[in-house]
């Protein structure tokens, strides 16, 4: 039995500390998935507390299989409520958490460090990325999923499509309308598409 298989067994057995060891595990990869589908950091910190909490309230229901598709899939169902709610109570938009300079501005997925860069290529590359988030975050919230799910996080087509909860041929067909819309967009917006769909699947 692998070590994450331990901590699954001990938590549905209400092992708290197994539980919390498999929080630490994933809370990286569950908080960026959040913000990038919320495009808020405090949002996306209460929308992965709130899903580990289901998670563990639910982990009897775990019935084997990738835990990581699992985890993702309550991940995105509660930023979908998010969504939700927030389309209920609008604030500030997605396009303006990105465009004001705020966390979205520089991803960390796409950041890159001065080091060896000139400083119109670090230029370029800070303006690219808001270019991207901005892109991303006009996306639909089915179509924003599947690319921060492959795109971004790298989970293949059968995980991605076990968080999604959706047959792997719907994540196919969503992601790619998802890149079109955002080679469109970012053409739009005056960039190359070649350049920029590399930095956003790299």
């Amino acid at each position: 039995m692998s070590t994450e298989a331990a901590w699954i067994a001990a938590a549905r057995r209400g092992d708290l500390e197994a539980f919390n060891r498999l929080v630490l595990a994933y809370q990286d990869q569950a908080y960026r998935v959040a913000y990038r589908l919320l495009g808020d950091p405090d949002a996306a910190a209460d929308a992965t507390q709130d899903a580990f909490l289901k998670a563990y309230r639910h982990i009897g229901r775990f019935q084997g299989g990738a835990f990581r598709a699992w985890l993702l899939r309550i991940v995105t169902n509660t930023c979908y409520d998010y969504l939700r709610r927030r389309r209920r109570r609008p604030t500030v938009s997605l396009d303006a958490s990105f465009a004001d300079g705020g966390p979205g501005e520089a991803s960390a997925w796409l950041r890159d460090t001065r080091d060896g860069q000139d400083p119109a290529r670090y230029a370029e590359n800070r303006a690219l990325a808001a270019a991207i988030e901005a892109c991303l975050a006009a996306l639909p919230p089915d179509f924003r999923a599947v690319v921060v799910l492959v795109d971004v996080e790298g989970l293949d087509y059968p995980t991605a499509a076990q968080a999604l909860g959706v047959p792997v041929g719907t994540v196919k067909s969503r992601l790619a309308r998802a890149r079109r819309r955002l080679r469109d967009c970012l053409r739009a917006a005056g960039w190359g598409t070649d350049s920029a769909v590399r930095a956003l699947e790299r």
